[in-house]
């Protein structure tokens, strides 16, 4: 359902504190439906020892589903490995049990933990640096030569926080019939520290995802996949990180169909041409000298875990300073020109056509900006109403974020906001810019690019107001920010709560996904020639 301003202007919309986590997992406790068999458990041969996973059974649809959790994809970053890429695991010669939930990577306790509570019942609270682990979920039949579609999910969460055990792949992968694996990378400081030169190049998170990747091209025939259809798929830093993987030269066949869902890698906060400044910050507050790279680097290896994440709360990542310079605030520890990953800028890859030219998928929700993002950014929106004035000021504080310069902020507000008088009216009205200015003008530029590139593109807007969160979420908001990866992973089905019309627009999104896995097109969904021409997802 598409969400609309009230000509009375009655749009309310409360703004709960950050334990709106806890409060959410409080209210939408999920029950699992599934069953462990009792059968052998399942063995399956790696390149780099056996892997012993479990069958479960999902009840209510008679479906078994292999599930391996925690197969490690590269040695542990720790060492001297911190701030370098990823290298292979190392070999076992026994069968390595693989049924329980990895470490998430190492992060601030800003929720992961607790939102993965929502979505499985034995998660471990466990965080660490070892932390490249993947899971797969396989409905194959690994006794015979079954090759199915491989859907490869990269998770969401700023690049600051998340995991890849948040979503359970079974219902998925048990109704589609396709491999889904969720992969890990490094995250926040771990996974994104650059000096800019040889020293610490950076973008590692994204060389953790190119090694899954690889690990999948080798590893996945054996767990009833197929490496010829792999599809890579996943949500807000997920989904900009699938537009980054289609963009590197590193990625060369290591995929074949791509969808991003709420975010690209062309966000102008993603992405800085001098980090050195950054560095030197996060080593100061590390307490490292900054005199050269080198140094840093050195020092920086020294520093516990638990030290790294002192520093990432100092620098209050994801958060704004709606008081100071906001030239002077990082929002998003930025991907740099490391030479490897990326060559060039991600914009320069785009306009020069330097990416992969596969089937693309790329999509948007209504109400991007709706509830959680102001919420968990802190805006000072407590009142129902903004005037114009306001508004451009905080244009210009979401500089982090948006990379408008100051000059800019007073005619972007009155282009959105002018077309009324009414105070209320232009409170949602600059929550839809900041929407636009994220996620939907990024996103249909990459669009353009690839359609006029002669790749297969199709773009989608979610319109539905998912029923997660309970009453948390205004009801005047439709499709907030993520609301649409509940559907693709068939959560509505796990949790016994959810109303039957979820259910149904839960099936049709996983066929959405999975046809396109299997065949790079729906039959029902017009391809993106002109770039007015998109699919709604919402209930009838």
């Amino acid at each position: 359902m598409t969400s609309q301003i009230s000509a009375s202007g009655m749009r309310q919309r409360t703004a709960p504190n950050k334990m709106w986590l806890i409060s959410l997992v409080l209210c939408s406790f999920i029950v699992f439906t599934t069953q462990e068999s009792e059968s052998s458990a399942p063995v399956v041969d790696t390149e780099y020892g056996k892997v012993q996973g479990k069958q479960v059974i999902l009840q209510q649809f008679g479906k078994t589903v292999k599930v391996f959790l925690g197969v490690p994809f590269a040695k542990a970053p720790l060492g001297d490995l911190r701030f370098a890429p990823p290298q292979p695991p190392e070999p076992w010669d026994y069968v390595k049990n693989t049924t329980t939930y990895p470490p998430m990577c190492a992060q601030i306790p800003i929720g992961g933990e607790i939102i993965a509570k929502l979505f499985i019942n034995d998660f471990s609270l466990e965080k660490s640096e070892d932390c490249l682990y993947l899971n797969i979920y396989t409905s194959a039949d690994l006794s015979t030569k079954t090759k199915l579609p491989v859907m490869v999910w990269i998770h969401g969460g700023a690049f600051l926080v998340g995991e890849a055990s948040t979503l359970n792949g079974m219902y998925l992968s048990a109704l589609e019939d396709v491999v889904v694996v969720t992969i890990q990378y490094r995250l926040g400081i771990f996974g994104f520290f650059s000096t800019g030169d040889e020293h610490a190049r950076g973008n590692w998170g994204y060389l953790d995802q190119v090694a899954a990747l690889h690990w999948v091209q080798k590893n996945i025939g054996n767990f009833g996949g197929d490496s010829s259809s792999v599809t890579i798929f996943g949500v807000s830093a997920g989904g900009m990180s699938v537009s980054a993987l289609i963009l590197s030269p590193l990625t060369t066949n290591l995929f074949h169909r791509a969808i991003s869902q709420s975010g690209v890698a062309i966000t102008e906060s993603l992405f800085s041409s001098n980090i050195k400044p950054t560095a030197e910050k996060i080593a100061d507050l590390t307490g490292c000298k900054t005199t050269t790279s080198a140094s840093m680097v050195h020092c920086m290896r020294q520093k516990t875990e638990e030290e790294i994440l002192n520093t990432t709360q100092k620098m209050e990542l994801f958060t704004l300073d709606f008081l100071g310079d906001p030239t002077q605030k990082i929002a998003i520890l930025p991907a740099v020109v490391d030479g490897i990953f990326f060559p060039k800028s991600p914009k320069e890859l785009l306009l020069e056509k330097q990416f992969r030219n596969i089937p693309y998928i790329v999509g948007i929700n209504s109400d991007e900006f709706g509830w959680i993002l102001p919420t968990v950014l802190e805006y000072p929106l407590s009142e129902n109403t903004l005037d114009q004035e306001k508004a451009t000021a905080l244009l210009w504080s979401s500089y982090p974020l948006v990379k408008i310069p100051k000059n800019l902020t007073p005619v972007i507000t009155e282009q959105y906001l002018g077309v009324t008088e009414d105070s209320i009216k232009k409170k949602w009205l600059f929550l839809d810019m900041l929407g636009d200015l994220f996620f939907g003008i990024p996103s249909v530029i990459v669009a353009r690019h690839h359609r006029d590139s002669g790749a297969p593109t199709y773009l989608y807007q979610f319109e539905h107001r998912s029923s997660f969160g309970g009453n948390l979420k205004p009801v005047t908001i439709g499709a907030d920010h993520g609301d649409e990866f509940f559907f693709v992973f068939g959560i509505p089905f796990v949790n016994e709560h959810s109303p039957e019309e979820e259910k149904q627009l839960s099936r049709t999104m996983m066929k959405y996904w999975a046809n396109f896995a299997r065949n790079g097109f729906y039959l029902l969904w017009p391809r993106t020639f002109f770039i007015g021409l998109f699919l709604r997802v919402e209930l009838p």
